[in-house]
C-alpha cells in the first residue's frame, strides 16, 4: 500500500469517527496510531514513546509561555492594557457593537507590544471582559471578540523587536 493510498485511507475513516460522534482527538488518536503501525511497524510506536515526550518537554520554548504571561500580568497592574482599552473604546465606542471592536483593536495593540497570543487574550480577558459583560454583551460574542482579538499577538510583529519604540531613529548630520 502506497503512502498516498494510506493517507487518504486514513482520512476516510478519521471523517467517518467524526461522523460516528467520536471525539476528534480520539478518532486522530486512532487513525495516527493505526497508521504508525502500518507504517513502522508495532516497534516504531513504543520507540517514539520513549523519546518523543522527553524530547517534547524538554523544549526550552515551553519556559517562554509563562514569561510571557507575567509580562500581561505586569501590563495588567501597571495600567497599560486598561488604558489601551480606554483608547480604543473612546475612537470605536459610540458605535454600535462599538465595544467589541475595541476589544480587537485594544487586542491588536497589546499583540504589538508582546507578540504573543497567549499573553494578549489573558491579559485583555481580565480588562475587557468584565466591562463587555457590565456592558450587556452575551458571553458567546464577549469570549469571540476576545479570542479573535488575542490571535492577533501572534500575527502583528512586536514593534520594540523590529526597532520602532526602542532605539529613537538617528539623523546623519
Amino acid at each position: 500500500m502506497t503512502p498516498l493510498t494510506l493517507g487518504a485511507g486514513g482520512f476516510v475513516v478519521l471523517l467517518f469517527m467524526m461522523a460516528t460522534r467520536i471525539p476528534i482527538g480520539l478518532a486522530m488518536l486512532v487513525v495516527g496510531a493505526v497508521g504508525m503501525v502500518l507504517i513502522t511497524g508495532p516497534m516504531g510506536i513504543l520507540n517514539g514513546l520513549k523519546t518523543l515526550p522527553y524530547e517534547h518537554f524538554s523544549s526550552h520554548t515551553l519556559s517562554i509561555i509563562p514569561l510571557f504571561l507575567l509580562m500581561g500580568q505586569f501590563a495588567a497592574r501597571a495600567g497599560l492594557s486598561r488604558a489601551m482599552f480606554q483608547a480604543a473604546n473612546d475612537w470605536l465606542g459610540h458605535r454600535r457593537g462599538g465595544l467589541a471592536m475595541s476589544t480587537i483593536g485594544a487586542c491588536g495593540a497589546f499583540g504589538a507590544i508582546c507578540g504573543s497570543s497567549l499573553a494578549t487574550a489573558a491579559t485583555m480577558t481580565q480588562v475587557a471582559l468584565p466591562e463587555m459583560e457590565r456592558q450587556g454583551y452575551r458571553g458567546s460574542l464577549a469570549t469571540g471578540a476576545l479570542a479573535a482579538g488575542g490571535t492577533l499577538g501572534i500575527l502583528i510583529p512586536p514593534l520594540c523587536g523590529a526597532g520602532y519604540l526602542c532605539h529613537p531613529r538617528r539623523t546623519e548630520h
